[in-house]
């Protein structure tokens, strides 16, 4: 037989940010422990608001099932003396089972005979397992902060104030300190606090719903949208998107009430994302745009409850962010006084890494990397790259990014803009530090990206060359996001650079600042990059074989490196690609060390050798100047051509001869039709059949 468990952990308020990997915690630890307590069930539901962790088990078995387990011991011989008396080995076997040595069997094992005993273990009831589980599951779940409160020993994100467990309509008992679990749930805090009865999850959610609680997160987020757009529409305008604050907000809130407020005009002047910034990231206000997408003097704020007066409600929040912008509005004004430039001699006094140096260090050495970078992509971008890299940090010092430091480069843009800087150089700075995260925006403007560059190769090298890296569970200098967004530019950009060049340049740049010898870190950084190459490329994918393929002959240039993994995957799905992958890796295992590609056809005496040779002396012909313009599909193509005298050589040619010159010269020839695949990869390790 098979009931429901609905299970519901009522606390004060969570933070919001807490509450999603709290519930994925909750869905995973349960399910992992009933799964290891032989406890079957259906599905897994989960719903939560600021004031409580729910779930729900369908299907959960009422019991276990029985077990019946044969346990093996010490082998007969050891266990018995020359006389048939057990030995203390017996004994002790005997003694750990709960048995009389006379109990214990012999069972014959392909390793010879060992003493043996039967278990049956009958199944616990499943209220009398979840009583001791479910306890268990709360203190399991972790969170970055948590807290004891009153004479208790539990630790939770914040005080736990109920638990309703219930299984198939009745009470799982148990207590947690001075809590004990009950049938019951709270409504919400203001507008119906119960308590509620619930007896499964649909009851449940439809209690609560009534009870003024919106438990399910996505009718929630539902009612989040469907209140702000109301609101926003009372002002004659629409909300400016943004996605992660409705996240923010439905986890704030158990039911959405949204109105509409207003500010003074003169607040306009702020740059925009300085308004924007001011009312999410301190009163979690939504911004209001107009049909052009301009900013109106107006803010949606959502309310836990329903108010009876929304004009005196709409003038607390008006009086808070009023406060809030004229701040804003003060240090915009006092950062008027000093320029961008005026600044950057002042970055002497930011710390960027204890070991490396000053801001003011950084920008020297991203400036010049930068207009490294510049000269050799880009010419024409020269002046504006090298401007924005010596500006890029400068914001930093100003007031506005010392309140909101979300806004460090939106905020350089701007200022770098009332500065009289170029457009251009006003965007680099800003898109120098794109993308923020995995997945983000990318820098649309070539001094931008070429800053980004400069800037995240000046970090990693430096970490690098002072033995600061990722280890498997620890990255704190963000090496592995920095090297991915690094990747992710010179790919938007379809620049083609050499890594290893570009890391020697900045290693270089630090001096003696190094603790780590310049060669061994300028391989790590090498490495360390590939692996996210290949990671970022698997995530998405791509089979690991064809990126192994090209990685592992070369890895410097990355657009390159793309380029041929897009021709192996092109071709891969042709049947003659396995048979010439499966030769390949022959060619491969057969030449091993051997280096030399010089060949005499006087030396040949099979027609097979002679044929492959004419083949490869055509491909070559005709592949080289496809491979130097990196037209790699073509290339494959032609170099598709030679898998039948490939084969046809294996089949009537034996290479490793008595003769030692017929032997060298056809290892040599095998070697020269290698270096030609492995111009674009190692064939031999992609032997799978792939769809482009």
């Amino acid at each position: 037989m098979r009931h429901e468990l609905l299970f519901e952990i009522g606390t004060e308020e969570i933070p919001a940010g807490y509450i999603m990997p709290a519930l994925s915690q909750l869905e995973k630890i349960l399910g992992d422990r009933l799964t290891a307590l032989a406890l079957p069930y259906s599905s897994l539901r989960t719903a939560a608001t600021p004031r409580r962790l729910a779930i729900s088990v369908s299907g959960l078995a009422a019991r276990q099932p029985d077990r019946k387990e044969e346990i093996l011991g010490p082998p007969k011989k050891a266990a018995f003396d020359q006389n048939g008396q057990p030995t203390q080995a017996a004994i002790g076997f005997a003694k750990t089972r709960g048995i009389a040595v006379e109990a214990l069997q012999i069972a014959a094992t392909p390793k010879g005979e060992y003493l043996m005993v039967r278990v049956e273990e009958i199944g616990r009831q499943t209220t009398e397992l979840l009583a001791d589980l479910l306890p268990e599951v709360v203190a399991s779940l972790n969170f970055p902060k948590s807290m004891r409160w009153g004479t208790g020993r539990a630790s939770f994100a914040r005080p736990i104030q109920w638990l309703l467990a219930v299984y198939g309509g009745k009470t799982v008992s148990f207590s947690m300190d001075a809590i004990t679990s009950g049938n019951t749930t709270l409504g919400h805090r203001f507008m119906a606090s119960g308590p509620f009865p619930a007896a499964c999850f649909t009851d449940y959610v439809d209690t609560l719903r009534t009870a003024q609680v919106m438990v399910d997160p996505q009718e929630r987020r539902a009612a989040v949208l469907a209140e702000i757009t109301r609101a926003a529409r009372q002002a004659g305008g629409t909300i400016l998107a943004d996605d992660e604050l409705v996240d923010t907000v439905c986890n704030l809130v158990e039911k959405p009430f949204a109105l509409c407020g207003a500010f003074e005009e003169r607040f306009l002047a702020l740059p925009r994302e300085v308004l924007i910034t001011s009312m999410r990231e301190h009163q979690k206000y939504f911004a209001v745009v107009d049909g052009a997408g301009k900013l109106m003097p107006h803010f949606i704020a959502v309310n836990n409850t329903d108010t009876r007066d929304a004009r005196l409600a709409a003038d607390g929040h008006q009086r808070v962010i009023r406060a809030r912008l004229e701040d804003a509005f003060f240090f915009f004004k006092e950062d008027q006084r000093r320029s961008l430039e005026d600044r950057v001699e002042d970055l002497s006094g930011v710390i960027f890494q204890h070991k490396l140096g000053t801001m003011l260090d950084k920008t020297r050495r991203v400036t010049a990397l930068a207009g490294l970078l510049a000269r050799r992509l880009a010419p024409k971008h020269l002046a504006q790259t090298e401007r924005a890299a010596r500006l890029a940090k400068a914001d930093l010092l100003t007031d506005m990014v010392g309140e909101f430091p979300t806004l460090q480069g939106a905020i350089g843009k701007d200022y770098a803009l009332l500065n009289g800087e170029t457009p251009e150089v006003a965007t680099a700075i800003r898109e120098h530090y794109l993308p923020v995260r995995a997945g983000g925006q990318l820098p649309s403007s070539i001094p931008g990206a070429l800053v980004g560059i400069a800037d995240r190769l000046d970090s990693i090298t430096g970490c690098f060359g002072i033995g600061q890296v990722p280890t498997g569970t620890t990255d704190p200098f963000g090496l592995r996001r920095l090297s991915l967004g690094l990747l992710h530019i010179i790919k938007a950009m379809g620049f083609s650079l050499s890594l290893a060049e570009f890391v020697e340049e900045a290693l270089s740049l630090y001096g003696d600042k190094l603790t780590i010898p310049q060669a061994e870190a300028h391989r790590n950084v090498l490495e360390f990059i590939k692996g996210r190459f290949s990671n970022d490329l698997t995530g998405q994918g791509i089979p690991a074989e064809a990126v192994e393929a090209v990685t592992s002959v070369s890895f410097d240039d990355p657009l390159d490196c793309q380029r041929r993994i897009n021709a192996l995957m092109a071709i891969s799905s042709q049947e003659a690609f396995a048979i010439l992958a499966g030769a390949f890796k022959r060619v491969i295992n057969i030449i091993k060390d051997n280096q030399e590609t010089s060949v005499q056809p006087a030396l040949f005496s099979e027609a097979a050798e002679q044929k492959l040779q004419a083949a490869y002396l055509a491909a070559h012909l005709e592949a080289t100047p496809l491979l130097e313009a990196s037209e790699y599909e073509k290339a494959m193509a032609v170099i598709l051509k030679m898998k039948e005298p490939v084969d046809s050589f294996f089949t009537e040619v034996m290479v490793m001869v008595e003769d030692e010159q017929v032997r060298a010269n056809r290892l040599n020839l095998l070697t020269a039709i290698a270096r030609l695949f492995l111009q674009i990869g190692d064939f031999s390790k992609m032997t799978g059949n792939y769809s482009a």
